[in-house]
């Protein structure tokens, strides 16, 4: 079967945060912008999560709803299929979506004042998760070579000796690095936290989404101990386009640990699901694998056309090529240090939206995030702006 990710799709009108002129203004300063920014695709969802929600709303009534076995059978057959992770129904806590369950987490399982660790540059509401919280953020800054980034263990074990620090976010794939962690990475990791009491809460809500070449390693599906001491959140969204319907998969093999994360969403009256999630959330995972499949090769293709078209137009622009995901890291230090310049560059010359690198915390200063799940034509005119821009900056520099 053919599936078409050519086809540019009018998104505006339609509440898409994305694409919507007066929040492109407001965050921005402009609102005529090419948006490359917020982590949703511009492809539409698979046929058959289509026709599932069509059905669902045609049936008119969108009452309360509960989750029966089939929900639950469609989450652990897609897990075990594609990721060789046997879960347990009991296992599975539903949230609505992973930000919401980060808030809950350090919730559930520190006090004011304790502290949690992260890697930036890193998925910015983290770091805003743990502060609206009362609790310190301790920041296990990743190391960059210039062309790829690793894990500072030396660091990372130090700051975990900590009896303060109970929890740590781990971003695997990593956004916005697009880094696949490897297993010895992980194992390592996971012997560190293990050894100094330290909850790991895995976002694994890219592991759909792994380019060629490279192997996801689920965290708890490495051990029994590190799934013991690991909390793993997934969902459909990423994968298939659908975060506006508000669901994710809070995967806990650790009994205890569950139960406290249970009281804290039975506290906050976390329990219903929207109807059109489940129906959707079901045909996705039981029907949407073609699909996704031949998304993998279209977002392939994407990576290695904005490569290629940086590295013959833009050279001093690098391309931090990604193992996962469908978020891009550009390196933009050759140009300028500048992060207000560089906004100034993107946002106001270009008027292409991307994600200020800054926004990932101070290692991302002199870097953006580009969203290049879209078109390529999309994608094309998004990169001829950025070097025209970019260019003419350059040019009036040496003169």
């Amino acid at each position: 079967m053919q599936y078409d990710f050519d086809t540019v799709i009018n998104r505006e009108h339609t509440d898409a945060l994305k694409w919507e002129p007066c929040i492109l203004r407001d965050k921005f300063g402009e609102k005529d912008m090419l948006p490359l920014w917020v982590a949703d695709m511009d492809f539409k969802a698979p046929q058959p999560v289509i026709d599932a929600i069509v059905k669902r709303a045609e049936h008119g009534i969108y009452g309360y709803t509960i989750r029966l076995k089939d929900y639950y059978d469609a989450i652990m057959e897609w897990t075990e299929k594609r990721h060789h992770w046997n879960v347990k129904k009991e296992w599975i806590v539903f949230t609505p979506g992973i930000v919401p369950a980060v808030n809950y987490m350090i919730q559930a399982y520190c006090l004011a004042g304790d502290k949690v660790m992260i890697q930036t540059p890193v998925y910015y509401p983290f770091g805003k998760a743990i502060a609206n919280n009362g609790c310190q953020v301790v920041d296990n800054a990743l190391l960059y070579d210039g062309r790829n980034y690793t894990i500072d263990f030396d660091d990372f074990e130090k700051k975990a000796r900590d009896p303060r620090l109970k929890l740590f976010i781990l971003c695997s794939p990593h956004n916005p690095i697009g880094r696949v962690w490897t297993k010895e990475e992980l194992t390592r990791i996971g012997e560190i936290c293990i050894a100094n009491n330290v909850i790991v809460v895995a976002d694994e809500i890219h592991h759909d989404l792994i380019l060629e070449g490279h192997t996801h390693h689920v965290f708890a599906n490495i051990s029994k101990d590190l799934a013991k001491q690991s909390i793993i959140c997934t969902a459909p969204s990423k994968t298939f386009n659908l975060a506006g319907l508000n669901t994710s998969n809070i995967i806990i093999p650790n009994k205890e640990l569950r139960i406290r994360y249970e009281q804290v969403l039975e506290n906050n009256s976390i329990w219903g699901q929207n109807p059109m999630s489940i129906d959707g959330m079901k045909a996705a995972y039981r029907e949407g694998e073609p699909w996704l499949d031949a998304l993998l090769l279209y977002l392939e293709e994407n990576v290695r056309f904005m490569d290629n078209y940086l590295k013959d137009n833009l050279p001093c622009v690098k391309l931090i090529r990604p193992q996962a995901t469908y978020l891009a890291w550009l390196d933009f230090t050759e140009v300028t240090t500048d992060d207000t310049l560089l906004e100034k560059l993107i946002f106001h010359d270009a008027k292409v939206a991307l994600d200020g690198g800054t926004w990932f915390g101070e290692t991302g200063s002199g870097f953006m995030r580009i969203n290049f799940a879209c078109p390529r034509r999309i994608l094309q005119e998004a990169l001829e702006r950025i070097t025209k821009s970019v260019s003419e900056y350059c040019q009036a520099s040496r003169e």
